[in-house]
């Protein structure tokens, strides 16, 4: 322990591991601690069922009718990749793929006054969808066709709106798409969680309903991608990387304390040792007093025996409920996975419900999503606190991590993880440049 690192991690979270590979590749030297004994942190996946029992004080054990513990992997965040997104350019680059396999997530839907519809995101689905009249399904038609072809370098393609002035309410009523309409493109297409983008310059939405109709190309069914054996095996694919390039990695390991000097991180103390280093990443839990609470984000776990209601029977899907459909100010998530992903018994189902709390009866505000899964065979509802940095690591080289939000997607997470990057580093997170050094950088391991 009494050796000096180039970089100390602290939680074994996805954004914690994902910088200790990168990290590891670029030549630091880097010592990797989790006061838990097992990865992911918050983000981790709980087998046997029994300990997800054990984790939320449910007495007893599950029930002989949800077959074997061991059959379970239960995620506590739940999340899906997007296909075409960072996430999916970050496993690829550094070929931490080798350790994973994924199956496509069957379809993605919207709700829509109490009825779930199918997101339409082609131009067919769009003029057969039952979210729209006639005369708008082809207006719709016209946005996605203006979304495919629009290029920042070809003014032709802009149809004289300027995608860093022109809002993207402006574009909507451009298109005369109506709140319906508005409702799922800005919350299942692109993904936002509230409606503050629509006063936003519309470069960024366009973008995001880009990567949403790339993504679906590339598998057809929906845009997402989820990793077998659940979201726990993304972590330790990146602790393997570290470990190919001489990270050194320690569960089950206590701090005592972040040792600071002169304002500036020097170390690490742990059961009397301390370990050096020049710079120290960590999620918020290791570091409280550098971070402040931004919020509550309540996830309900369900086990079911049955496919969602109205989906087609399919083994996985998402739904987003727009916060206007349920006169809130975020939207409900839900994700579903079974048995197809190796994380359930047969013939059963993991639902997952999120959102961000608004009301001091959590419970309550989630309840629209837990109708749509009802029967409900077991639930587990957690309520928790959500921190954001209040040291960005300029001085004290100290980076602390965002806690994972309610979106169904790890878009955000690749934006935490590229911020800190980048003022660790000094440098952006740039894709195309690793792409050009990838040979140089990842040597002979990354062929």
């Amino acid at each position: 322990m009494n050796e000096e690192y180039d970089v100390i991690v602290l939680g074994t979270g996805l954004t914690e591991c994902i910088l200790s590979g990168i990290m590891s590749v670029k030549g630091k030297k880097v010592l990797h601690m989790d006061r838990n004994s097992y990865y992911g942190a918050e983000s981790a996946s709980i087998t046997p069922l029994e300990d997800l029992y054990k984790r939320f004080g449910l007495p007893g054990k599950p029930p002989e009718s949800m077959g074997k513990g061991r059959d379970w992997n239960v995620d506590l965040i739940p999340k899906f990749l997007m296909a075409n997104g960072q996430l999916v350019r970050m496993l690829l680059l550094t070929k931490v793929t080798q350790y994973l396999d994924f199956k496509v997530i069957d379809g993605s839907f919207v709700y829509k006054a109490g009825k779930i519809h199918k997101v339409p995101s082609t131009e067919a689905e769009a003029l057969s969808s039952g979210l729209m009249g006639l005369f708008e399904k082809r207006r719709f038609r016209s946005f996605l066709q203006f979304i495919a072809n629009f290029d920042e370098a070809n003014p032709k393609t802009m149809e004289q709106i300027d995608p860093q002035k022109t809002n993207m309410k402006a574009v909507f009523e451009k298109f005369k798409l109506g709140q319906d309409v508005m409702d799922f493109t800005g919350h299942s297409l692109a993904l936002y969680r509230t409606d503050d983008y629509l006063n936003e310059p519309c470069i960024e939405t366009i973008n995001r309903i880009k990567l949403y109709s790339e993504s679906l190309a590339r598998y057809g069914k929906s845009p997402y991608l989820y990793p077998l054996y659940g979201l726990g095996e993304l972590p330790q694919g990146f602790a393997r990387l570290s470990a190919i390039y001489g990270g050194t990695y320690m569960l089950n390991k206590p701090i005592d304390e972040i040792v600071v000097e002169n304002g500036k991180v020097v170390g690490v103390k742990s059961e009397g040792e301390i370990a050096k280093c020049k710079q120290l990443i960590c999620d918020p839990s290791y570091a409280k007093d550098c971070a402040k609470k931004v919020g509550q984000v309540i996830r309900v776990i369900c086990i079911l025996n049955h496919t969602i209601a109205n989906t087609g029977d399919v083994n996985s899907c998402q739904i987003i409920i727009p916060q206007t459909q349920v006169k809130r100010n975020h939207d409900i998530y839900v994700c579903m996975i079974s048995s197809a992903h190796n994380v359930a018994a047969q013939g059963k189902y993991i639902a997952i419900a999120s959102t961000t709390v608004e009301t001091n009866d959590p419970e309550q505000e989630i309840k629209p999503a837990l109708d749509l899964l009802a029967p409900i065979e077991q639930k587990f509802v957690h309520i928790s606190d959500q921190y954001a940095p209040t040291d960005m690591g300029t001085e004290s080289q100290i980076f602390i991590s965002r806690t994972y939000d309610p979106t169904t997607h790890f878009e955000t997470t690749c934006d935490d993880i590229k911020d800190i990057y980048q003022r660790m580093t000094g440098a952006e997170f740039d894709f195309a440049e690793m792409e050009r050094k990838k040979k140089d950088t990842f040597g002979d391991a990354a062929e």
